[in-house]
């Protein structure tokens, strides 16, 4: 079995969190790099390490010393648009929390390591005392996420119920008491 280290990510660490993160919209999501959307792949210094009120979690596998595993928080609501209007004033900037970048390298899925992750990004949003909500949002079409977003924590809005298509993003608020 393997141990994994669950740590704040340094600078050194970055260009492993950022292999881990294209990686990840690369293979799962299928849109590769989105400027729009994935900016703070680009830049987690800017993104996560220098705001006070933002992290950047890593899982190092302690066998090999490499980056598996990511996960963030920051202060960023969601935006409307493209979002719904009630959405991004349920959710404020500067009082929500959330959460970014859960990725897991596949070979290293099914070992509790996103769990891990998230509860550790929970303790970090208790203890800066100025959020009062944990938000996030799912591609429901990436294998195992919808499922395990649903066990953790409440959707507030389906965007397939919006569209004939079936295709949407899924939101969702996360008890801090996880």
């Amino acid at each position: 079995m393997r141990n994994y280290c669950i740590r704040a990510a340094t600078p050194d660490d970055l260009d492993s969190a950022r292999a881990v993160m294209l990686d990840t919209v690369y293979r799962d999501f299928g849109t590769g790099y989105v400027p729009r959307w994935h900016g703070d792949i680009v830049d987690p210094l800017g993104a996560y390490l220098s705001p006070a009120r933002h992290t950047l979690l890593v899982a190092v596998d302690e066998w090999d010393g490499a980056v598996v595993a990511t996960a963030a928080l920051d202060s960023r609501g969601p935006a409307h648009p493209p979002n719904p209007r009630d959405l991004a004033e349920r959710y404020p900037s500067g009082e929500t929390a959330q959460l970014r970048r859960v990725y897991v390298r596949p070979e290293h899925r099914r070992r509790g390591l996103a769990r891990r992750l998230v509860r550790e990004l929970l303790d970090f949003a208790a203890a800066d005392g100025g959020y009062r909500a944990v938000y996030l949002h799912t591609d429901p079409a990436v294998p195992g996420a919808e499922a395990f977003w649903r066990s953790l924590g409440k959707v507030v809005w389906d965007e397939r119920a919006e569209r004939a298509q079936g295709a949407g993003i899924v939101h969702f608020e996360i008890p801090t008491a996880t």
